[in-house]
């Protein structure tokens, strides 16, 4: 959970990144939130930069699979920043475990 946005839920760690039948070991900062418009949770973040994953992408966008250990959901591998850092995004189930209910001090 982020501290400027407490309604935030994310992940940051070790994760596992499914790529055309490849498997990649990567660290991921990743944030999420419900969408009440749509219904839907969204999920996004940044992969740290990767040789091995860079050279498999090649800078495209890329459907993958990420898993942690709070669980695996597919999404999409965006352009990289700058610095070699794929965005990765999703909607729905997260990769990682959501706060499910609210804690008294947070009423």
């Amino acid at each position: 959970m982020s501290a400027d946005h407490p309604e935030d839920d994310g992940y940051t760690g070790q994760a596992v990144l499914l790529v055309n039948d490849q498997e990649f070991p990567v660290q991921v900062e990743l944030r999420g939130h419900f969408q009440p418009i749509d219904g839907r949770y969204r999920w996004y973040g940044r992969i740290a930069t990767d040789q091995a994953l860079t050279e498999a992408v090649q800078g495209r966008k890329t459907a993958c699979v990420l898993r942690t250990p709070g669980g695996e959901s597919p999404g999409e591998l965006s352009d990289p920043d700058p610095w070699g850092r794929y965005r990765v995004m999703g909607s729905s189930r997260p990769p990682f475990v959501v706060q499910t209910a609210l804690h008294a001090r947070d009423v």
